[in-house]
């Protein structure tokens, strides 16, 4: 039997319900691991892809955590190589840049919501701690956005001399501190409270204004400002 008269296999009825279901019903009318299938299509054609996406799911717990996997940890799984990894990567890049877009040139402190969906999307679901400053301009615009430290699992060093220092040569009025918690419990600790007063206590007296810590996790944020911690030490 040639080719060209061969069976379409059986899942290509299934990719197509499921791609019907999408146009018509968005993200909503998909589970998790459907959406994901829909990833994979496109990465590993010739294969059923229905329990290979759940198989991702179940090693890494959800479409978010397998989206920020590293890509050895994705390989460890059979039926994902190296390029599929990359593709699933690419995706996540797309989500960031998309939630960056949403933050740049505007006034961050208008469109707060926007500032913690970003927050969350490129932190949220990495497995290390890592710092990162919004430094703002006289609008309160999104001048730039910078990882200044990269730690453990459950800590990262932060220098508030750095900091500030890192505002002044970017000429910012303003600075939004963010860093994650990879348990997935976003509640500041001692620790995070005292560092924010610190870079407050050193940025204000150069003429740097702190307007919040973030803190964000797997299970939602947290602000110091809003909890009332944003004191000067």
């Amino acid at each position: 039997m040639s080719e060209k008269s061969a069976p379409k296999p059986h899942f290509h009825g299934h990719r197509e319900r499921l791609r019907t279901r999408f146009a018509e019903g968005g993200r909503q009318a998909l589970a998790d691991y459907e959406m994901l299938e829909l990833l994979l299509f496109r990465s590993i054609p010739r294969r059923d892809t229905k329990q290979l996406a759940k198989d991702l799911i179940a090693r890494f717990g959800s479409l978010a955590d397998v989206l920020t996997a590293p890509a050895n940890q994705l390989c460890e799984v059979r039926g994902i190589q190296e390029a599929t990894a990359n593709d699933l990567a690419l995706v996540r890049a797309a989500a960031e840049a998309l939630a960056q877009g949403n933050v740049a040139q505007k006034e961050v402190l208008s469109s707060w919501s926007d500032v913690v969906s970003y927050c969350r999307a490129v932190m949220a679901y990495d497995a290390v701690e890592a710092f990162r400053v919004l430094f703002l301009d006289k609008k309160n615009r999104l001048l730039r956005d910078e990882v200044l430290q990269s730690g453990t699992v459950d800590h990262t060093p932060v220098y508030p001399r750095e900091v500030v220092k890192r505002a002044l040569e970017l000429g910012a009025s303003a600075m939004i501190l963010v860093h994650n918690h990879p348990s997935g419990d976003p509640t500041p600790s001692r620790a995070d409270i005292e560092m924010t007063g610190t870079i407050i206590t050193a940025a204000s007296a150069l003429g740097v204004s702190v307007h919040d810590h973030i803190i964000v996790g797997r299970e939602g944020h947290a602000s110091l400002r809003a909890l009332g911690l944003m004191h000067a030490e």
